[in-house]
């Protein structure tokens, strides 16, 4: 490699020996570029705070939108959300393959909450590729797994692609050929009395129409359930005050970095060291946490405007403006 040329993950043929060190690679808290039937995943250990923070840092993704969690086979699924007839039919008809289900998240799923950006719900889906499914059973764990390139940018359907957008910033890259679909997954909220497609995608909507009825489509200012959609994510019940460098009476703190000043009714650090990916990893937990404190409010320190940081503040100033 010259000094102009930009570092290249490793790439590896499908097989036996490539999925066990992929999934070697995502227990080790890594990411993985991985071939599904839609598009390439940009893989991590859903169930590792630290590794889902990861994705959004290698995708550079302005906002922590939730992130559809791959797994084997509708039972694994079952343990992770809570399903009723309607996803256990659609399941039935179309997993392996190109829909994800949005449905509320089990309390002990182990899932990062900042896979599903705080929300109570979670995306799901089985993929119909053998190397991904190879993938997930060999690491004994679900795997988030957004598009594997920077945010905006067009979605990979080559492993070569995945190579040219991320380069180092994944361990290795399986090389799946090109994807048999080539667009992302249907999605589909059930959370509700109503089914909502909140996104099109590999599975037509007249299939699933003729299934389960007919869809309604989601409100312009409802909360983000998945990937392509636009508004605001969990907020906390009480006020939050951002850009905080004091703490006013019976305030909780949600701190960042060193300085942080006292007398506040509960303090939580997101990084006592200044990271801003160990801040992302911190930032839904912590917040729920200072919501049920008992403190009057909640005041936010200021959390620079690099890498995640821009995220992490884009998520507090939605929270702070909330209705």
């Amino acid at each position: 490699m010259t000094a102009t040329q930009a570092p290249v993950p490793l790439i590896l043929p499908a097989g036996t020996e490539s999925v066990q060190r992929a999934a070697k690679a995502l227990r080790d808290g890594l990411l993985v570029g991985l071939p599904t039937e839609t598009v390439y995943g940009l893989a991590g250990d859903a169930t590792s705070d630290r590794a889902v923070a990861a994705i959004f840092a290698a995708k550079d993704r302005p906002e922590f939108n939730p992130l559809i969690v791959h797994v084997a086979d509708p039972a694994e699924a079952r343990r992770l959300v809570q399903f009723d007839p309607r996803a256990e039919a659609l399941a039935a008809r179309f997993w392996p393959g190109p829909l994800t289900l949005v449905l509320p998240r089990r309390a002990d799923s182990g899932v990062s909450l900042l896979c599903s950006a705080g929300l109570d719900t979670l995306a799901v889906r089985c993929p119909a590729h053998e190397t991904a499914l190879g993938v997930i059973r060999a690491a004994g764990r679900p795997i988030a797994a957004p598009s594997a390139n920077p945010s905006g940018q067009v979605s990979p359907t080559t492993a070569g692609h995945v190579a040219a957008g991320l380069g180092a910033k994944v361990a290795l890259v399986i090389d799946g050929g090109p994807c048999r679909v080539g667009v992302e997954s249907t999605v589909l909220d059930l959370t509700g009395p109503s089914p909502v497609l909140l996104r099109p995608g590999g599975v037509p909507v007249e299939e699933i129409e003729a299934l389960i009825g007919k869809l309604a489509y989601p409100q312009a200012d409802g909360p983000i359930k998945s990937p392509g959609m636009l508004a605001s994510h969990y907020a906390p019940r009480l006020t939050l005050r951002v850009g905080a460098r004091d703490v006013k009476p019976n305030e909780a703190l949600l701190a960042f970095g060193r300085d942080v000043p006292g007398g506040a009714h509960t303090t939580l650090n997101l990084s006592p060291a200044g990271d801003v990916i160990e801040a992302a990893q911190h930032l839904f937990d912590y917040l729920r946490r200072l919501d049920a404190s008992g403190a009057s409010a909640i005041a936010a320190m200021p959390v620079p405007e690099v890498g995640l940081g821009r995220a992490i503040n884009d998520r507090l100033r939605r929270a702070a403006a909330k209705p």
